[in-house]
């Protein structure tokens, strides 16, 4: 939601765009940390119980955003909302894997990750259009969606375990889950560099405002949307490391279409590649990581996700940088990041197929 809006932010807080876009990675530290143990802690806690107070906090921190009178403020207030997001998107993810089981599994794990790439589609097109009047509108729709959460929470059967054991830590602890880390690590720190040096592009070379933004920007949700059956099928035949090749392999192809376009249609091409890239990572992800243990399903999803928002909380501070240092070339290194992910799905020893039901999905379904 604020990449779209970092002019705005800064000039609004009398502060510079650089600090501005400094609230992706206030955001995205916090949200990881709390991911390396937050997973876990919710499945002890109970996962219905963490979703509603963390969304409700959420709100608060949706608020305090909007209500922000300086800089500091506001980068604390993101932070916070950093924070109260790490104990809800694992939790689901986790309740997902318990509800559905065998070849289904691929197939909701990719409209999983299209619903996410729904809302962030979503968020700078409103974001870019609320800032067309004041920034500070660009967090009234998040705040509302957070609103509708709370009075409207999951229930009770859609996140319940399916295990009655104690989550472990122990259990977190093997090769898949890790193969899965390093490739989400790997594929946000890609996917965000584009986020954030796109926006700069666009409005450096193109001289876009909040609103023409937000509308390319919301090309790579849609596309992700688009994708999400396609990754089904693909993931749920062909399995997670054959889709997840694929969509580093396209993920490369589109932030050199984003970074050395020099028509805005190519551009907004390589920002649709990138997000359809994104869905099929993000379910081959996800794919490896509830798969990798069934006792803490939860645990194991908010460790491939703390990964991920690492590699997004670092992709400011790398490729900044470097667009500064190189423009458009320095732009185009990242297509080096999903390449390094295709070689090291190649190279693992670890070559799962696709995703297979767990102990406890194989229980459920014999005879």
């Amino acid at each position: 939601m604020v990449t779209p809006i970092v002019h705005e932010v800064a000039a609004g807080l009398h502060s510079t765009p650089q600090t501005a876009a400094a609230a992706v990675t206030a955001y995205m530290l916090p949200f990881a940390a709390l991911m390396l143990v937050s997973g876990t802690l919710a499945e002890r806690w109970g996962r219905r119980r963490v979703l509603r107070v963390a969304v409700a906090a959420f709100v608060v921190a949706t608020a305090l955003c909007a209500l922000a009178p300086t800089m500091e403020f506001f980068l604390t207030a993101r932070a916070f909302q950093g924070a109260t997001n790490a104990f809800t998107t694992p939790l689901l993810v986790a309740a997902i894997s318990d509800l559905v089981d065998g070849v289904r599994l691929a197939k909701a794990l990719s409209w999983f990750a299209a619903a996410q790439a729904a809302g962030q589609g979503m968020s700078p097109l409103f974001s870019g259009a609320g800032a067309a009047l004041d920034w500070r509108l660009a967090f009234l729709v998040p705040g509302l969606c957070g609103l509708l959460l709370v009075c409207f929470p999951p229930s009770r059967s859609a996140t319940r375990r399916t295990t009655t054991d104690r989550a472990s830590w122990h259990s977190l602890a093997n090769r898949q889950l890790a193969l899965a880390c390093s490739i989400s690590f790997l594929a946000y720190l890609a996917a965000v560099g584009l986020t954030v040096l796109a926006v700069l592009r666009l409005h450096d070379r193109f001289g876009l405002g909040p609103v023409g933004i937000g509308l390319a920007s919301s090309a790579f949700g849609i596309a992700g949307v688009a994708a999400a059956p396609l990754v089904g099928r693909f993931l749920s035949t062909r399995g997670p490391q054959r889709t997840g090749i694929l969509s580093d392999t396209a993920m490369a192809l589109g932030l050199l279409c984003a970074a050395l376009g020099t028509a805005l249609p190519l551009v907004i091409a390589g920002i649709v590649l990138v997000g359809a890239a994104v869905t099929g990572l993000r379910s081959t992800i996800n794919a490896l990581a509830v798969t990798s243990t069934s006792g803490n399903r939860g645990g194991a999803a908010s460790l491939a996700m703390s990964a991920q928002f690492f590699g997004g909380a670092a992709a400011a501070t790398v490729w900044l940088p470097a667009y500064h240092a190189f423009g458009d070339r320095g732009f185009a290194l990242i297509a080096v990041v999903p390449l390094l992910s295709a070689a090291a799905l190649k190279m693992t020893g670890t070559r799962p197929d696709r995703p297979t039901p767990t102990p406890a999905h194989t229980e459920a379904t014999r005879p």
